[in-house]
């Protein structure tokens, strides 16, 4: 019997629109037989959090769709990083999608393995607290030794 194929990911971003690409392709790739891994580094620590309190900005995304114009200007006003992640939040509601905390869940009962990168968690100082207990501890050697032999890379 073949061993079953790989999936290493690497997740670098902790906004809740960059939250959904890694669990979503993680969550899947498990269920269709994958050995799946993500690496959760810089900002993407944000995503282990026991709480999470993910929001959205509109600066510096131009492709970010809005059901009106918005200036450039406005966008930096006060208050409306809290108005665009209500927003997104009411339009994932809206449209069914999976709350991050699910895909996340989803992603552990499928032994989906996620892995803080050991020296972005001492850079910030963050505790073990502060994360899932089901998250593993590790460095870039560690992500290599699992990504060296995946048949699929991601870089998010």
């Amino acid at each position: 019997m073949s061993e079953p194929k790989k999936l290493a990911i690497i997740a670098t971003k902790g906004s809740l629109d960059w939250a959904y690409p890694p669990f979503i392709l993680a969550s899947t790739a498990a269920a269709l037989g994958y050995d799946t891994e993500i690496f959760f580094t810089f900002y993407g620590l944000q995503l282990l959090r026991k709480k999470l309190d993910l929001q959205v900005s509109p600066l510096g995304n131009p492709a970010m769709p809005m059901p009106f114009p918005v200036p450039v200007m406005a966008q930096a006003l006060p208050g409306m990083q809290g108005f665009i992640t209500k927003m997104m939040k009411q339009k994932l509601t809206d449209k069914g999608v999976a709350s991050i905390e699910y895909l996340r869940e989803m992603c552990i009962e499928a032994e989906v393995k996620l892995v803080a990168c050991q020296m972005t968690v001492d850079l910030f100082d963050f505790t073990k607290a502060d994360f899932l207990d089901e998250v593993e501890y590790g460095g870039a050697a560690s992500f290599f030794e699992f990504a060296g032999d995946a048949d699929v890379t991601l870089y998010i």
